[in-house]
C-alpha cells in the first residue's frame, strides 16, 4: 500500500480527525475524501506523436450532509489552513439543523484489482514506439488507409476516506485504455472505424502483439465495411442489437433513469414504478461494481461503501435503484455502493458501475433469422437521452440490413430513436451470449465523468423507429 495521504498533511492526524468530527457533528453524514492521481496520455496521429501528456494532482474534499442539503469544500493542498477554511465553509450547512449521524459503511478486505501503476510501466519511450508500430502496421494492411490515430491513456488513483467516527477506507485504482481509429478512402469518399480496449490493470495484455493487432484489424475492418455502406433507410424496423458495446443504449436510455437521485426527485421516467412491469418479461438488468479488473468496477465507492451486484429490473419488473448514501437515506433504502465522484473537487452522486442485461435462451443466429426485414446494429457511437421523458437517439457506427433472416448490405447514417421504458417493452428475444464491452466506457452526469462498463447479449427489439437518409 502506498504512503498514507492522511500523513501528508502538515498537521497531526489527531488534529485532522478532530476537525472532521467537529465539521460533521450535528449533520446526517459526511467525510473527508483525499486523493492522489497520476494521469498519462499519448496520441500518435497522422504519422507523428501529436500529444504526450503527464499530470499529477492531489487534494481533498470535505463534506457535511444535512437532510437534502450538502456543504462541500475542496482544496489542492494538504494543509491545516486549507482544512480549517474548508471546515468553516462546510459547517454553514448545519445552521439550524439537528441530525443523527448515519452508520458508517461496513468495511471490506476485498480487492478487485491490483495496485500496479500503468503510467510508469512500460516507460514513455516504449509506449511511443508501440504507437508508431501500430500506425505503420495499419498503413501496410491496405492502400486505402488515409489516416491512423493510435492512443494510450492511463491513470493511477489513490483514495483515502476519513469518516466522522474515525474510520478510514483505502483504495488504489489503476486504469488503462488503448484505442485505434482508422480513416479509409476511395476517390472523394472517406469513412472511419475504431476499436478500443482497457480495464483496471496494467498495460500488459493490451499491448501484447496479438491484442493491439486485433484492435488495429477491427478498426480497419469497420472502416472498410463503412466504405461499402449505403445510406440507411428511414422508417420502422425490427432491430437486432449485437452483444457487448451496444449495451451503451441500455446504459443511457434505462440506466440513468434508475439512479436514486432522479427517482427521489421524481424526475425519472421510472419514478414511482417500483414493483411494476417496466420491461418485457425475461429482461433482467443489473449494475455490478464487483467484477474483477473491469473498467467500471470499484472495491469501494467514493463514500467508502463496498460495491455490490444490484438487480435493477428482474424479469421485466422494477426492483431496485442505484444509491449513494444521501439518496438512500432520504428514500428509506440501503446504499448500494454507487456513490461516485470524478475527483476530490466534486461531490458524490449515484452513478453506474458496470450495467448490463443478463443472458436469455436464444442463439444470435436464431434471433437474426427471425427477422424478415430489419436492421442489425453492431456498434454505436454518440447518443443523447432525456432522463425525464426517457427519449433517446443513438447513432450506429456499424450496421447492416437484415433481409429474409440474413445479414446483407452494410448501411451508414442509421439513427435509433425511441423511449427507454417503451423500448424495453419491445424486447422480444434475448440472446444467450451476454458479454461486456471491451473496457472503453466513459459516463457523463452533471459535469462529472467517470469510467463505466456496459454489456448485453444479442437482442431483438420489435418495430423501432430508425432515422436514415432514404425511404
Amino acid at each position: 500500500m502506498p504512503a498514507s495521504l492522511l500523513e501528508q498533511f502538515d498537521v497531526s492526524e489527531d488534529t485532522i480527525r478532530r476537525i472532521v468530527a467537529e465539521t460533521i457533528d450535528g449533520a446526517d453524514d459526511g467525510e473527508l475524501f483525499m486523493e492522489y492521481r497520476e494521469g498519462e496520455a499519448l496520441v500518435f496521429d497522422n504519422g507523428r506523436l501529436k500529444t504526450a501528456n503527464f499530470n499529477a494532482d492531489r487534494g481533498f474534499g470535505l463534506r457535511a450532509v444535512a437532510g437534502e442539503a450538502a456543504g462541500y469544500a475542496h482544496a489542492s493542498e494538504f494543509s491545516h489552513a486549507a482544512l480549517l477554511r474548508a471546515s468553516d465553509a462546510v459547517s454553514a450547512v448545519k445552521a439550524g439543523y439537528s441530525g443523527t449521524l448515519a452508520d458508517a459503511p461496513a468495511g471490506t478486505n476485498r480487492k478487485l484489482y491490483g495496485e500496479e501503476n500503468p503510467t510508469s510501466e512500460p516507460v514513455f519511450g516504449e509506449k511511443a514506439k508501440l504507437l508508431q508500430e501500430i500506425d505503420a502496421w495499419v498503413r501496410d494492411r491496405d492502400p486505402r488507409v488515409r489516416q491512423v490515430t493510435a492512443s494510450l491513456a492511463a491513470s493511477w488513483q489513490q483514495v483515502e476516506i476519513l469518516r466522522a467516527d474515525g474510520r478510514i477506507a483505502h483504495d488504489v485504482r489503476p486504469l488503462v485504455r488503448v484505442n485505434v481509429a482508422v480513416v479509409v478512402g476511395e476517390g472523394d469518399r472517406q469513412e472511419s472505424g475504431s476499436y478500443g480496449m482497457g480495464g483496471r490493470k496494467g498495460f500488459g495484455e493490451f499491448i501484447a502483439e496479438q491484442s493491439w493487432k486485433h484492435a488495429a484489424e477491427e478498426a480497419l475492418r469497420q472502416a472498410l465495411v463503412n466504405l461499402e455502406a449505403v445510406p440507411a433507410p428511414a422508417g420502422t424496423f425490427d432491430i437486432v442489437l449485437s452483444a457487448g458495446w451496444p449495451g451503451v443504449m441500455l446504459h443511457e436510455a434505462v440506466g440513468h433513469g434508475l439512479e436514486g437521485d432522479f427517482n427521489r426527485k421524481k424526475t425519472s421516467a421510472f419514478a414511482g414504478l417500483m414493483g411494476q412491469q417496466v420491461a418485457a418479461k425475461g429482461v433482467t438488468v443489473v449494475d455490478d461494481g464487483t467484477i474483477t479488473d473491469r473498467r467500471g468496477s470499484l472495491t469501494i465507492d467514493d463514500e467508502g461503501t463496498a460495491t455490490n451486484r444490484t438487480v435493477l429490473i428482474e424479469d421485466g419488473k422494477l426492483v431496485g435503484y442505484m444509491q449513494d448514501r444521501q439518496n438512500a437515506r432520504l428514500m428509506g433504502m440501503r446504499p448500494t455502493g454507487n456513490g461516485r465522484r470524478e475527483s476530490y473537487a466534486h461531490t458524490p452522486m449515484p452513478r453506474m458501475t458496470n450495467t448490463y442485461m443478463t443472458a436469455g435462451e436464444h442463439t444470435p443466429e436464431e434471433i437474426i433469422s427471425s427477422v424478415k426485414n430489419g436492421i442489425y446494429a453492431v456498434s454505436f457511437g454518440g447518443g443523447q437521452v432525456d432522463i425525464t421523458s426517457g427519449k433517446f437517439v443513438f447513432g450506429c457506427t456499424e450496421a447492416y440490413m437484415i433481409e429474409d433472416g440474413k445479414v446483407t448490405q452494410p448501411i451508414k447514417g442509421a439513427m435509433l430513436i425511441g423511449n427507454g421504458p417503451d423500448a424495453m417493452h419491445r424486447v422480444s428475444m434475448i440472446g444467450n451470449d451476454m458479454k461486456l464491452d471491451n473496457g472503453i466506457g466513459m459516463c457523463g452526469k452533471a459535469g462529472q465523468g467517470v469510467p463505466v462498463g456496459v454489456g448485453q447479449p444479442h437482442l431483438r427489439m420489435n418495430q423501432m423507429t430508425v432515422g436514415g437518409t432514404r425511404t
